[in-house]
């Protein structure tokens, strides 16, 4: 069993200043990308086949939209409007770097010339934002249903042999992981407000 990942859940304070969007988006971010990286990790150490790149990222970029979206209900009766937009535009602004930043690392730093990749995964994410949008999130969880779009999403994508398997990997295993440890740290950066 891997170790817990750690993650940023407090701030020193600057001047009793709170810190902004793109900063705590940035934090997120980082934490939510290594949680996908290390999903992709663990599928290949349970020898389901990524095989290619492309399928690797597609496994990340799945995952990802769809803590995305996670923060979006955690944050949003802890915040107004304004600053959750806020937030959840610079969060995915940021992964979108992160993304074509790998992808580029991969590729020796040759870009496609007919495909932009910050503005494809942006447009994935606000599709994948609209269909989560669909179902219900309980308190601090994700519907069966949630999981099972996400773990569908991933599938299709996977060799034959392993699309049986790779649902319940995802629901049972790796989406539960990710969804606690981001939780943990958007709860650090913004506590739930008590009921009265």
């Amino acid at each position: 069993m891997a170790a817990p990942t750690r993650v940023k859940t407090i701030w020193f304070k600057k001047d009793g200043v709170q810190r902004g969007a793109d900063e705590v988006a940035s934090a997120l971010a980082t934490t939510i990308w290594r949680m996908a990286d290390r999903t992709v990790d663990n599928l290949s150490k349970a020898e389901y086949d990524i095989i290619t790149p492309q399928r690797g990222f597609k496994i990340i970029g799945e995952l990802t939209a769809f803590a995305v979206h996670y923060v979006d209900r955690l944050v949003y009766s802890r915040m107004s409007q304004e600053e959750r937009v806020e937030l959840i535009s610079a969060l995915g602004i940021r992964l979108a770097e992160i993304m074509e930043g790998n992808i580029l690392d991969f590729t020796g730093g040759q870009k496609d010339p007919d495909y932009d990749y910050k503005a494809g995964y942006i447009d994935m994410l606000n599709r994948r934002m609209a269909d989560y949008a669909e179902f219900e999130f309980p308190v601090d969880k994700a519907s069966f249903q949630a999981l099972r779009f996400l773990s569908l999403q991933i599938r299709e994508g996977m060799e034959k042999s392993d699309q049986t398997w790779i649902q319940d990997q995802l629901m049972d295993i790796e989406v539960p992981e990710i969804m606690g440890t981001v939780k943990k740290q958007v709860d650090g950066f913004y506590p739930a407000r008590s009921e009265a």
